[in-house]
This record gives structure tokens, sequence and C-alpha cells, in this order.
């Protein structure tokens, strides 16, 4: 009798296993705030609100990580107070792209600097641009540059 059910608990405690009721992990969009922390020196780790880590480097003024969605997955934004944004705040954005969307940084920063260069008097200054395989939304005013780099599902 006590071997019968032992077979049953056993399989009861594999099935819970398999369901995904075993031990706890970390999500795995702050296994990825953590491998930006470790790849981008002067990254620190801020609040995490509803599904977005706030990051902090001294080449942005603002920075954060969304995790995947039902329709996107990561998306990395960054803004400075600048105009003209420095090339500090390039590599912060084109190395964090890069890691999170697992693409070459040359092409990561080469998609940022190309949509802003396009933002102008006729083309308007909020554009939405494409460049392999990411989604780039960089809008410029007065009061700075802010870029949104993400990539839809499935793609």
């Amino acid at each position: 009798m006590t071997a019968a059910l032992s077979k049953w608990a056993f399989a009861f405690a594999l099935g819970l296993t398999a369901m995904g009721a075993g031990p706890a992990r970390a999500d795995r969009c702050d296994d990825l705030a953590k491998d930006l922390v470790k790849h981008i020196p002067d990254l620190k780790i801020g609040k995490t609100v509803a599904g977005v880590i706030y990051l902090e480097h001294p080449a942005v003024t603002q920075a954060s990580l969304g995790c995947s969605s039902r329709n996107r997955s990561n998306e990395m934004f960054a803004a400075t107070d600048k105009k003209k944004p420095t090339e500090a705040y390039y590599e912060f954005l084109g190395t964090a792209a890069a890691l999170v969307f697992t693409i070459p940084k040359p092409d990561a920063v080469k998609g940022t600097k190309r949509c802003v260069s396009r933002t102008n008097i006729v083309r308007g200054y909020n554009i939405d641009s494409r460049y392999r395989k990411l989604d780039i939304h960089c809008t410029v005013a007065k009061t700075g540059v802010r870029i949104t780099v993400s990539r839809e599902k499935g793609v």
C-alpha cells in the first residue's frame, strides 16, 4: 500500500513541477537588466513599476527597459535634454539595444542616429522608422530627444 501511495505522490510532485509550481526563478526582464548593468559602465537599476525597469546613467536624463507584453518584445527607452544628443547618449542606447535585441552594436547605433537625422520641418519631429527588424520611434523637441527601440513579436 505504501509503495503505491509513494508512486502517486511522486507522480503528483512531478506533475506540479511540470506545470510551473517548481522553485521560484527571477523574471527574464530582471535578468536582462542585470546583464545591462554588467556590460554598461555607470548604469544603475532603479525602481520597477508595472513591467518597466527604470535605469540611471550619466549620459541620459531618463532611461527604462520595458518588459515584454502580449504583442511586443522588450522595449528600450532613453531621453536626453539636449537637442543634439552626445556620442555617449548614442553609445548607451546602442549598447543597450544590442544586448536587449541581440543585434550588432553598430547597427543599433546607426539606426538611432538615422532616426534622429530624419527629423525635420518637412517630415516632422515625431518619426517612426524601421532598421534591422527594429522599430525605432524618435521625438525631437526643444526640450530634448526621446528614442524608443522595440521589436514586434514574431519578427
